[in-house]
């Protein structure tokens, strides 16, 4: 019986190749889609579950609120890590991770500079599951100037020697560290990449016992039984116990006092595989993803196989006509109407099954480019595990129900005797349901155009808004201290060059700020958050912000060293009337000093777009590292002659660089690379919709084949026609419209609720969304209604 279902099922499959490349085209498309999506919505759900302890491991995070601004960071202290081991008996085990950040590493002739480089305590491959390749586990990372690098790293440095016990020197000194381990490359699906990691008790940093020292990362796995609930609430022990009395002697006021006043400081914890795409705490050691985003591509995903599941089911019975005298022949000949759905669902499951192969080799083929567009470095391995081949199957069995499940049960539905009588048309009054299952397809699609289009609009308004600075031309060379006693040369010389306009060191690395912390007006006890970073005497003309009043730092006020400029923000944080007749307190060890304010100037977006511009000040530096380059003209030009001075400058130093603009541009990557899939798979998705629509204008051109012939014998002419059979089209999109765009304005106002900074919804796209539909869709139908249109009467009455 199977046999002859599929036998019968390939031999319709044959028979029709123009429906059936239809079908095949529509759902190879749509499955591809979805597969697609799975592979970007698993790795995104996968973050950090490789861990043995995943799920018994945890990040600390700082909760702080002081003068109304509240934080959530993942930093902590550096001797957390043993008080929660010590103090907490709910706590198995914990270790640490800091950022060293830029570093040149040097191994003879070759000098490179790196990122993604960590301290990291001795435990660090037993706490976490990240495989080393050689050395010991349990002393790679234990004596102080030993180092660890990646396969990737050790390759580029050594090249197919051995590694360990090789000597490199890292950074800004000529301290030499021993290769103790080779640690494979760390798994894209991890929110801790690293290139290398140095023992952390190479750092006299993290020797340190100062609790309101936080900079960075501490992790503690829970004990098997243990609760999170209760290790949390002895949190507030520790802060008890070892943040009171710092803040008491730091800030003058007791932990008692400060939440009196309405402030806070605390910790939190985070499970590590939440990190990625729940986290709420900023300044993560990666970029974070967006759980709102994965629920996104997956509902796209899952739309996307219903549309190709609803073109299969119009697609047959746009050709019922034929199929319906078929059944009506079998059940004259006995066949059961069970049987026949049988039949019916064979053949949608061979559909399926075909589709489903097309759609695993077409991935194969486009997953480099989906790489590229999504940010990833997914690969096929997925498709080769048990849950992933079970998934296919049920995938297989899931469309082929889905997609033969009307056919089978309408056309069998058929009364027999009326079928043969010619009279099948009468009994089809099922256009109601095609006509809905038209409706949610370009309901769908006019939703996933307005989407991507804000979506762009609100990425151009983040790359074009006026920030307050002028991030373009300028070039940030990251790596100065490499030059040693020549910094001073090298920037005279630089401001010398052709097309160089000026140049200025700073610390900070924008976008964002290297430092956030407290400060009190001159004469009041008032605690105020406020960023700050250092800068010489040319950094605004290098930036080109605004002063609101005042002046910048000059080399005429020798006083300048204890001056300090302020933004609005910082400005209106400490309620000053009269700012340039301030003093700021700023207690950086231990001291309070004392710094006059000599500037205001204009609030410039020093962060990310989702955030409000927040206080900031900077102070007067002469030993910074990073050096902020403006220049006029050709970039390549100007770039070309930066290097040849720095070859000259320091000859066997790395020459590290990066674009301001493309800096910013960073920090909404995310969206950016949203907005590029969503339109790839709205594209899809429209196309498809169309196939369902081609779909329907061919079963209604059938169905109306006897009302044509009359109209034309009756004198209608092509064009009148057309307009006819076109117009219940465009109904079914304008019903569609409605839905689609309520839909797509609570959802888009929502998201752009995100962002600090954003657009105003506009109307016009919306109306443009439906336009564009309703092209779409007379481009889709008007071949189907013009070959109606042009038929000879003669041949549409024959059937009477």
């Amino acid at each position: 019986m199977l046999k002859n279902y599929f036998k019968v099922a390939f031999r319709n499959i044959l028979k029709h190749k123009f429906f059936s490349f239809i079908n095949i085209l529509g759902m190879t498309i749509g499955v591809t889609a979805c597969l697609l999506i799975i592979l970007y919505v698993s790795d995104e759900l996968s973050f950090d579950k490789f861990h043995t302890k995943a799920d018994r491991m945890y990040q600390v995070g700082l909760h702080g609120k002081i003068a109304g601004q509240e934080i959530y960071t993942s930093t902590t202290c550096p001797p957390m890590s043993a008080a929660l081991v010590a103090d907490i008996p709910e706590i198995e085990e914990s270790t640490r991770l800091d950022g060293y950040g830029l570093a040149a590493i040097k191994y003879g002739e070759k000098a490179f500079t790196e990122e993604k480089i960590f301290y990291a305590d001795s435990n660090f491959f037993q706490f976490f599951s990240f495989k080393l390749l050689e050395g010991d586990a349990k002393t790679a990372l234990k004596e102080p100037n030993s180092i660890v690098f990646t396969t990737s790293l050790a390759k580029k440095y050594f090249g197919n020697e051995s590694a360990i016990g090789k000597l490199v020197t890292v950074g800004n000194d000529s301290t030499t560290y021993k290769v103790t381990g080779i640690a494979e490359n760390a798994p894209t699906n991890s929110h801790v990449i690293f290139t290398a990691l140095i023992s952390a008790s190479s750092a006299e940093h993290l020797k340190r016992t100062i609790w309101l020292n936080n900079g960075m990362y501490t992790y503690f796995i829970l004990n098997k039984n243990a609760k999170l609930e209760d290790a949390v609430k002895k949190f507030d022990n520790l802060v008890v116990k070892y943040v009171g009395p710092e803040i008491e002697r730091f800030m003058g006021v007791s932990l008692k006092n400060m939440k009196e006043q309405g402030g806070a400081y605390g910790y939190f914890a985070e499970k590590v595989t939440d990190i990625h795409l729940r986290s709420k705490a900023q300044h993560t050691i990666e970029p974070p993803g967006n759980i709102t985003y994965v629920y996104f591509f997956a509902g796209i995903g899952i739309f996307i196989i219903i549309i190709a599941c609803i073109n299969f089911m119009n697609l047959s019975t746009a050709r019922s006509a034929g199929r319906a005298k078929e059944v009506g022949l079998r059940k004259t000949l006995g066949s059961l109407r069970g049987q026949m759905i049988g039949q019916f669902l064979a053949e949608s499951m061979i559909y399926s099954l075909i589709t489903v192969i097309l759609a695993l080799a077409t991935c194969y083929f486009l997953l480099p480019f989906f790489n590229t567009l999504a940010g990833k470095q997914l690969g096929m391995g997925i498709f080769l595990t048990p849950a992933f081949i079970v998934g296919v199957v049920l995938l297989v069995l899931f469309v082929g129900l889905i997609a033969g499940s009307y056919p089978a049960f309408y056309l069998t539905s058929f009364n027999a005797v009326e079928v043969l009588k010619g009279k099948v048309r009468a009994g089809m009054k099922s256009g109601g349901v095609r006509s809905t299952l038209v409706v949610c397809q370009f309901a769908l699609s006019i939703f996933l155009i307005i989407f991507t289009t804000v979506v762009y609009q609100q990425i151009t308004f983040m790359q074009e808004r006026n920030m307050g600075i002028d991030k373009h031309n300028v070039l940030v060379i990251r790596n100065t201290s490499r030059l040693g006693t020549n910094r001073d040369a090298f920037k005279n010389s630089l401001n010398d060059l052709t097309g160089i306009v000026k140049s200025s060191y700073t610390n900070n690395n924008f976008p964002g700020v290297n430092n956030t912390t407290v400060f009190k007006s001159a004469g009041s006890e008032q605690d105020h958050i406020m960023g700050l970073y250092y800068a010489d005497y040319d950094h605004m003309d290098v930036l080109k912000f605004e002063l609101k009043e005042g002046r910048f730092f000059s080399k005429d006020f020798p006083s300048d060293s204890s001056a300090i400029i302020l933004n609005e923000a910082a400005v209106k944080e400490f309620g000053f009337n009269n700012p340039l007749q301030e003093e700021i307190l700023y207690n950086d060890s231990g001291t309070p000093l004392r710094y006059k304010v000599i500037g205001i100037y204009k609030d410039f977006n020093f962060e990310s777009l989702k955030f409000k511009v927040r206080p900031l000040a900077i102070m007067l530096t002469k030993n910074a590292n990073q050096l902020m380059v403006r220049y006029e003209g050709s970039s390549k030009n100007a770039l070309a002659s930066i290097e040849k001075l720095w070859k000259t400058q320091a000859p066997n130093e790395p020459f590290d660089y990066n674009f301001l603009d493309e800096n910013f541009d960073e920090l909404f990557r995310v969206e950016q690379r949203m907005g590029q899939v969503f339109s790839v798979f709205s594209g899809l998705a429209i196309f498809i919709a169309c196939l369902g629509l081609f779909a329907l204008a061919a079963f209604t051109a059938e169905q109306r084949t006897k009302e044509i012939g009359i109209r034309k014998a009756l004198g209608a002419s092509p064009v009148g026609l057309v307009v006819l059979l076109s117009r219940e089209f465009t109904k079914l999109v304008l019903i569609a419209f409605v839905p689609a765009a309520v839909a797509a304005w609570f959802i888009v106002d929502s998201w752009l609720n995100g962002f600090e900074y954003r657009i105003d919804i506009d109307p016009l796209v919306f109306i443009g969304s439906g336009v564009i539909a309703i092209v779409i869709a007379w481009l889709t139908v008007s071949y189907q209604s013009i070959k109606a249109a042009a038929t000879n009467p003669v041949n549409s009455l024959r059937y009477e």
